[in-house]
């Protein structure tokens, strides 16, 4: 990750030799979105600690990993619904809850649901794209997600 951190500074002294001007309008530019997206970004984090603290690892391993298939998906797709977690701790809690007893249909709801519907997301996305639109992915990526989830559950032989 470190790499990108460098190839963009290095990109950026590149543009600034190249046209100083252009590069402090676009790093104006920049700054003036970042300060305000981060009042909704912190809200998220705010957010995503509470629902974190409100379903330990303990409480979704025992929701995701016991009890019938059907209960365990659509317990998977909410959580990961109202869940913001970046794919890297995801995949690696999919690998503890696969331990602990969750089935590939309910961790492929979980994770599914986690990349692509945006419960905690909603008033970013509801500010930039209108409650519409923001209504009409989030509804659809569910619908998407619980597809995705009966699929693989097929494919992994535990539906049917």
């Amino acid at each position: 990750m470190h790499y990108l951190y460098i190839i963009t500074i290095l990109l950026l002294i590149f543009s600034f030799i190249v046209d100083r001007s252009k590069t402090i309008k676009a790093v104006k530019i920049f700054l003036k979105r970042f300060t305000g997206i981060i009042p909704a970004f912190l809200l998220m984090l705010l957010f995503t600690s509470v629902v974190l603290f409100i379903f330990p690892s303990n409480v979704i391993v025992n929701y995701l990993g016991s009890g019938g298939q059907l209960r365990g998906v659509i317990f998977a797709a909410l959580l990961g619904s109202i869940t913001l977690v970046p794919g890297f701790i995801a995949f690696p809690l999919c690998g503890i809850l696969l331990d602990n007893g969750a089935t590939y249909t309910t961790l492929s709801a979980f994770t599914t649901t986690l990349m692509m519907v945006g419960v905690l997301t909603y008033p970013v996305e509801q500010k930039y794209f209108g409650t519409k639109v923001t209504i009409m992915r989030n509804s659809l990526s569910f619908c998407i997600a619980l597809i995705v989830a009966l699929i693989t559950g097929i494919f992994f032989g535990e539906i049917f």
